[in-house]
């Protein structure tokens, strides 16, 4: 099937393209690029006052199946990435069982692939089960199909087992993919340590259990010459360690969420449980310094952590809901109205940030719409308005301090593999 995408402002920070074109389609591949395309037998698409784009990639995904089907299925998340305009997500590992062996990714994989809906690049544990205790098998998750590996939502505790780890993982060609927290330090903590923990009664998290971790894993990283991305980054310390260590050559990079440029620990004075995630919301202060972070080059990538929990769970005392919102379906919104209106990045530099970087960095074939590329492509309306509703959510749990609030910029097409899965 072709398919011919008209009158469109192309944006590809792949080549620098940033400008009208039209987009012809032939089976899975961009064919042609150019001005004033025609074609008869294309099934048309006008992008007129669209945005288009290479279809998102999202680092750091929690799709809950197998073991937390009630929270969230593959089927289910895909669908939430799709409506957000995402073509590829990478999910995390700490499934039930974890992510740790071939017959693991291979299953992910197999689903995927029936679900035909976006592509899947499974994330391995770095250690057996996620227990920190002994390496998993890498060259095995490498063989099966993992882009990288992470025992996110804990961090390797032991930093001489992290050394091994990132010497195994740069032999198997794997990144490492690092949750920065120091268990010991955040203790049973549920939010940013300061005024308002103080204020509200909760129990804190000082964000050194953060920005100790950082710096070892750095230190660590330099050490063995191997490639580190730090997750979820959240305070304006570990933004300059990464800065610093950028700039003595070390191969690190790293992520920011849209919670974390968006809200801050003041939030959290209506206690809903929605704004508990891990790591916390920070202060106005760690806000402006991960926007100047973004803007500057420092933070690589925006990333979801999408973490669905279903209604039950969230609906507890503060102290014992579980850490997580979700994320797949605002996270373009939020990038439009905090960083493009913002004026902290341009169109060309959200993109980046949401597609081409964070396929550069698992090196990937995507994020980009060159000729002969595959496409996978997404359409932006960009002065969308619209109302994120809980009776509309993608996603299987609700777990959004966002549902309510009137949002802008949407994905109305989303192409995968030359295929429409989401049309808004």
């Amino acid at each position: 099937m072709k398919m011919l995408i008209k009158n469109g402002w192309v944006v590809d920070p792949s080549c620098g393209r940033n400008a009208k074109y039209d987009i012809l389609i032939e089976k899975d591949r961009i064919s042609k690029i150019g001005k004033g395309l025609e074609d008869e037998d294309a099934v048309l698409i006008d992008a007129k006052g669209k945005i288009v784009a290479p279809g998102f990639v999202d680092m750091h995904t929690h799709l809950r199946e197998p073991g937390r089907e009630e929270a969230e299925t593959i089927a289910t998340g895909m669908n939430a990435a799709v409506s957000g305009g995402y073509t590829t997500v990478c999910p995390m590992p700490n499934t039930e069982p974890a992510c740790d062996s071939h017959a693991d990714v291979t299953f992910l994989l197999e689903r995927a692939r029936d679900l035909k809906k976006c592509n899947l690049l499974p994330i391995g544990a770095i250690t057996k089960k996620r227990e920190g205790l002994e390496l998993s098998e890498m060259a095995e998750l490498k063989e099966a199909g993992c882009v990288a590996v992470s025992d996110d939502g804990s961090s390797v505790p032991d930093a001489s087992l992290m050394r091994r780890a990132l010497e195994y993982a740069s032999m198997n060609g794997l990144l490492v993919i690092s949750h920065c927290e120091d268990k010991a330090l955040a203790g049973d903590g549920v939010m940013n340590e300061g005024y308002f923990s103080t204020l509200l009664g909760l129990a804190p998290i000082p964000r050194e259990a953060e920005i100790t971790v950082v710096e070892r894993d750095i230190r660590l990283a330099e050490l063995t010459g191997a490639r580190l991305h730090i997750a979820h980054v959240s305070t304006a310390e570990s933004i300059d360690i990464i800065k610093k260590a950028k700039k003595r050559g070390v191969n690190v990079t790293c992520e920011v969420t849209p919670h974390h440029f968006t809200l801050t620990d003041g939030a959290l004075r209506g206690y809903d449980t929605d704004l508990k995630v891990n790591p916390p919301l920070r202060t106005a202060e760690d806000v402006k310094a991960i926007k100047e972070a973004i803007e500057d080059g420092t933070i690589d990538v925006i990333a979801t952590d999408h973490a669905p929990h279903p209604e039950n769970e969230k609906e507890k005392e503060f102290d014992y809901a579980p850490f997580g919102m979700i994320g797949l379906e605002t996270a373009l919104s939020l990038g439009i109205q905090e960083l493009v209106d913002g004026e902290y990045l341009n169109w060309e530099g959200l993109v980046d940030k949401m597609s081409t970087t964070p396929s550069r960095i698992l090196g990937y074939d995507r994020g980009t719409l060159q000729e002969g590329a595959v496409a996978d492509i997404v359409i932006v309306d960009p002065e969308k308005e619209w109302v994120y509703s809980a009776d509309k959510i993608r996603s299987k749990s609700k777990n959004s301090p966002f549902i309510g609030k009137k949002m802008k910029g949407a994905a109305v097409y989303t192409i995968c593999g030359g295929k429409i899965v989401y049309k808004g």
